[in-house]
Order: structure tokens, then sequence, then C-alpha cells
């Protein structure tokens, strides 16, 4: 979004606009805005947005990726100018909406556009509304064959093990991309890691190097840094069904019962009554933090390991600081994750649309209100100091001080701590999963369709247990503690499908469920509950056991220890949706744009390694051992050729449309 000229006045001034982007297509409707320009009718913007595309072809012969293609040719670019309202409503100036299909791959469109009234009117004559200077660009990456990127992926993946982490190619690409993309060129590292079991070293890393520079406790993870953009990706790729679990059922009644609830008295309407709008917002902000602080056993275990280790490293940083081991857990999991859902909850798609504005201003004060709640038990006690105004100041005393204090903290350290949140008896029990299954039996019968029975499944946050039928008494139980793994089992075990393994001290519980969906829920939320268990298992056997030995191994003996590694965690599903290859290529898209950049960072570690010390030209980049980090550089360099010259001699062979590696898309009735 470039500019734009001779926007409409408001009540005489001149306005505060800002813009909102929004790729709109059958399937998706993702927004993003601009910053608020003051008392202009001419703003001057230069923000740039990305969003990503599915294309089908480039999935081309991997069939286990099901993946919905776009069509290029419905999607479009919309792009509405509004005046920030500050106090008051904000106020819709003007749209536009261009068509994907203007693109061709790599070309720029740069125009000026004409804003229309809502829906792309014809109404208004042409300078009513005033005019939008947009530069839009497509890209489409090629995705090579898979052994292509095989050098490429190795250094990225080797990352986590570089000392020290900023000498490591994933922290350079980092470092060189900054200036020009933020840390977008990161959300590709952090899946590329994900996928292959290695990001928690490297977030431990580069998290470690962070608290190195930061002198205060209480500014602890507060900027945007390498290290928290890569614990923000993390969280919206691994939490996003954390998130459904715990914030959507009091989101939907947020939206649904859309009762006022403004205590600004600046924005109060007429007939308006402050006392009852404060009740209902303090309803709904029971509701959404107890929620949150009683969502620990559904918190995805990787969010937990990184949590425990920034908990370490915090406590270690600061020793004398009692609260820092909090205030290092909470600036993730309450100001970056739940704050920012509860305040858009659509871009992660806990809502289909936007909502309205005043159910917008809800959710403004429900999200400030939980900010400070989140961060009360880590920080110090009195929270009241940090509101600005005198409204909220007064609706916070609403809360019992000490009482949410412990409950912060209790939540913090069951996401954060070593220990197993074990059943103390004080504890409730409380149901996480129950439904229909089928159930092998566990005796030593001949395996046949009679060893299975139908049976309801009851999961709790103490035991699992299984009934004849709902309600009645158990047939087994379970305790959640002596869970030590759950895994799929291979349709060839009992030639059935959806099948998954609960291995604990005795023989392993085979379960079946209703389809694909329900085992991949009964998989995660039953390796949640259990994955602080001490003595889980390192292995397992993906198949029975049956007539005298394992149908996965030939091992003869029932004891012989399992010949696959266990799933590192639930993240099995949101793994398998990763696509390494194209990852990779993101990466080598994202270095080749920034070659002059990566050589200005070798250039800086020749200089400092000569001179021994930091040079002027250094300052850009992170270098704390230049001979390392020149090391990285150089092998990077070699890698991008060679890729480069398979780019070239694949793009030579296929660019030419209408052969066979390169077909022409027919158009579609």
């Amino acid at each position: 979004i470039i500019a734009c000229q001779g926007l409409p006045l408001i009540s005489g001034q001149n306005c505060d606009p800002y813009a909102t982007v929004t790729l709109v297509g059958p399937a998706r409707s993702d927004q993003k805005k601009t910053k608020v320009k003051k008392k202009t009718s001419d703003p001057q913007f230069d923000e740039t947005f990305h969003f990503e595309v599915t294309r089908s072809s480039s999935y081309k012969g991997r069939s286990h990726f099901h993946v919905e293609e776009e069509d290029i040719e419905k999607l479009e670019i919309k792009v509405e100018l509004w005046n920030n309202g500050n106090l008051a409503q904000d106020v819709f100036l003007g749209e536009t909406r261009v068509s994907v299909k203007i693109l061709r791959n790599d070309i720029v469109h740069r125009a000026w556009y004409l804003l229309q009234p809502k829906g792309n009117g014809t109404k208004s004559k042409p300078d009513d509304l005033g005019s939008l200077r947009l530069k839009v660009t497509y890209t489409e990456d090629n995705v090579l064959p898979s052994a292509c990127y095989t050098a490429l992926r190795n250094l990225m993946l080797k990352s986590p093990d570089v000392k020290p982490i900023s000498a490591s190619a994933a922290h350079v690409l980092g470092d060189i991309c900054r200036e020009s993309l933020g840390y977008e060129a990161l959300l590709p590292v952090v899946r590329l890691l994900l996928h292959h079991n290695r990001l928690l070293p490297f977030l431990t890393s580069v998290a470690a190097l962070e608290l190195e520079n930061t002198q205060e406790a209480n500014t602890i993870f507060r900027g945007n840094s390498l290290a928290t953009r890569c614990i923000d990706d993390m969280m919206k790729i691994v939490g996003k069904s954390y998130l459904t679990v715990t914030l959507k059922p009091v989101l939907n009644e947020i939206f649904e019962s859309n009762k006022t609830c403004e205590i600004d008295p600046v924005k109060l309407k007429e007939g308006d009554n402050v006392e009852v709008n404060k009740e209902n917002l303090q309803g709904y902000v029971q509701k959404v933090f107890t929620s949150i602080t009683q969502s620990s056993s559904s918190c995805p275990p990787l969010m937990c390991d990184v949590f425990r280790s920034l908990r370490q490293l915090a406590s270690k940083r600061f020793p004398a600081d009692p609260h820092v081991q909090y205030s290092a857990v909470s600036s993730f999991i309450f100001l970056r994750f739940f704050a920012v859902a509860v305040l858009s909850p659509h871009t992660f798609q806990l809502r289909s649309h936007l909502p309205d504005p005043e159910i917008s201003r809800t959710l403004t004060l429900i999200s400030k209100t939980i900010q400070s709640l989140g961060s009360w038990g880590s920080l110090s006690k009195n929270k009241l100091s940090s509101f600005k105004e005198t409204y909220m100041y007064d609706f916070f005393k609403l809360f019992q001080e000490d009482e949410c204090i412990e409950k912060v903290k209790k939540f913090l350290d069951e996401i954060s701590s070593n220990v197993s949140k074990e059943s103390s008896g004080v504890e409730d029990s409380f149901v996480l999963k129950e439904g229909e299954v089928h159930k092998r039996a566990q005796g030593r019968k001949r395996i046949g369709k009679k060893n299975f029975k139908k049976r309801w499944l009851r999961l709790t946050n103490q035991e699992l247990s299984y009934h004849k039928q709902k309600g009645k008494e158990a047939l087994c139980v379970i305790p959640v503690k002596h869970i030590l793994g759950v895994e799929k089992l291979e349709e060839s075990a009992f030639n059935r499908k959806n099948m998954f393994q609960v291995i604990h001290s005795e023989k392993p519980l085979y379960v079946q469920a209703g389809n694909c969906v329900e085992t991949n829920s009964w998989i995660e939320v039953l390796s949640q509950v259990s994955r602080c268990n001490t003595g889980r298992l390192s292995t397992f056997h993906p198949s029975a056991y049956v007539g005298g030995l394992w149908l996965c191994c030939k091992e003869p003996s029932e004891n012989t220890p399992g010949c696959k590694p266990c799933t590192a965690t639930v993240l099995a599903n949101i793994q398998l949706d990763i696509d390494c290859d194209r990852e990779t290529e993101r990466i080598f898209s994202f270095f080749s744009s920034n070659r002059s950049r990566l050589q200005k960072m070798e250039d800086a570690c020749a200089g400092m390694s000569v001179y021994l010390g930091q040079q002027e030209e250094c300052s850009a980049f992170t270098i704390q051992d230049p001979k390392e980090t020149f090391r990285t550089i150089k092998e990077l360099g070699e890698v991008l050729d060679d890729l480069q010259a398979h780019h070239d001699s694949k793009g030579a062979l296929t660019d030419e449309p209408g052969t066979i590696e390169n077909p022409i898309v027919g158009k579609t009735a």
C-alpha cells in the first residue's frame, strides 16, 4: 500500500486514515491493517503485506498432501480506507478491488485506483472519495525434486547445534532479511525445524542469545526480535487447536449474545447504563480468564517444553528476581497468544468474519484486561498503575487481586514446570473427551471380529476408562500417570482402519475410532494429558504381537523394545502437513533476493577478523564469532549457487508452456 490522495474531509477536518487489506476468495478472507496516519488527506503508507496462496501444482505427485487448490482467477485484493474514530466509531472512506488475475508471475503491477463506495458501486463521481496507489506482486516458487534441496535443508537443520547460534544458517537468514521483510523469512525455517523435531533446541538458543542482551528483568521478551517472532510463529502453528478448545466456545457466546460492554464515559451512547455494561464486561472477562487458566491440560507439549526452557533461562539470567520466571512465560502465553486471539479471532480461524465495531470494542476491552490479569501473577503486585484510563482502573478493581494472582501462577506453573500435574486429591476431576469406540479385548483369545467390542471410552484429567455404555460402571480404569505412550496402529495389524494404541504398564489397549479425525483427536488429547509422565517410552511397535511375534519387526519376544521412535509430541499431524521441499524453496527464495546483504555480512565478518573489532558496517548484523559466521556464509553461498543451477536447468527444460512438465491450465466451467 503506497499512498492515497484527496481523501474526503471528516467534519471539515483532515482525517486520520488507515487501510485494511483483504485477500478475498471462495474459501478465505484474510485481513491485515496499516498503521494510522494522523491528520492528512494525502497519507503516505509505504507498507507491504504478504499473503500465501495454495497451488496444488506445487504438490504434483505427492498424493499424501490433500491440498485444496485456490483458483488464482477467483482471488481479489480488497483495500478499504477508514478514518480512525479514536473515541467514536471508525468511518468508512472508500474501497478498491484488484483481481489477482491481472498479475503474471513476477510481474509488478503498480497503479493508481479511484476509491469507490462499498461494494464497488459506480454511483460516486470520480473525485468524490480520493484515490489510492497500489503495488501488487505475485511470485510463484517452483518446487524442484526433493534431492535438489538436501544440502540447503541439512544446513538449516544443523542450525540448532551451531555455536554461537548467531553463526547458524537460520539466524543468518533472519539477520539479512530483517530490513526488507522484518522476520517474515523465519516462518519457513520454523516449519522446517518443526517437521524434523529440531525446533525446541533452536528456540532455546535464540532465546538465550536475546536474554544475554536484556539488561532489565521487566523488559524480558517485550520487543519484536528474532526469538519472539520464532516463538510467535511456533505458537500460531501448534496452538491452533488449543485456541479452538479454549476460546472458541466463549467467543461464540460473546458474538451471539452481543451485550453492550462500553465502560468509557466518553463513548457511551444515549440510554446506556455504565453499571450494566460493567457487569456484562466483567462476566465475559471472567469466562475468558477461567477458560484460559483451566486449560493447562490442553496446552500442546511443544509449547510447554518451550515455556519450561524460557523459565529456566530467565531464572538463570536474573537469579535475584523471583517474578521473572513467570513473566518470561506470561509475555508469550497471555500477551502474544491469548490476548491477540481474543482481539482478532478471525485471524486464528476462531470466527469466519471480522467482528462489527461494537463487538470489536468489547473484544478490545476483554483483551486489555486479560493482558493485565496475565501479567499480574508474574510481575509486581500492583498492576493498577499500568492503566492510563481511569475507567479501566475502576473496572480492574472489581477483580480479586490475590485470587487472580494465584490462578495465573498455578496455570503458568502447570504449563512450564517439570512436574507432572498429578492428582492431589484436591484437584477436581473433569472430563477431557468421551465417545463410542471399538476396543480389542486384552486377553489372549483368537483374533477375530468378535474380539472387538463396542465400548464407551472416557478420559478425565486423572484416568482413562472404558464402559459397556455411557453412564455405566467402568470395566477398566487406567490412571493417566501410568500411560507411557499413545501411538497410531498400522491398519495391517487387525485389518482395521483408524486404530490407535494406549501403551501403559500392562498390555497395550488397542482402540478403533469412528474416523481419522476422531483417531487424531483421541491421540492428541491422550498425549497432552500424559506428556509429563515419568518413564514415557522412546520407541514403540507400530503393529501388534500376534502368533508369537511382532508383525512389524518379526521379533519373537513380547518384551522386545519398540522398533520405531515414538512420535515426539502430538505434532504428528501438523508435521505431516508441512511440505519440506516447499519450505526449503521459500528459504532459498529469501536468501536469493537478499544475496547482496549476505555479501555485506560476509565482508563484515572478514573485516572483524582482520581488524579484531566491531566495525561500523557490522552493527546491522549479529556477529559474535566472525570466523564461524564467515564459514557458514561461505557454505551457504556454495549451496545457493548449486540450487540456482538446478533451477536454471529445470527452467530451460520446462518453461515452455504446453510441454508435459508444464501443461497449460484450461478454463473450467
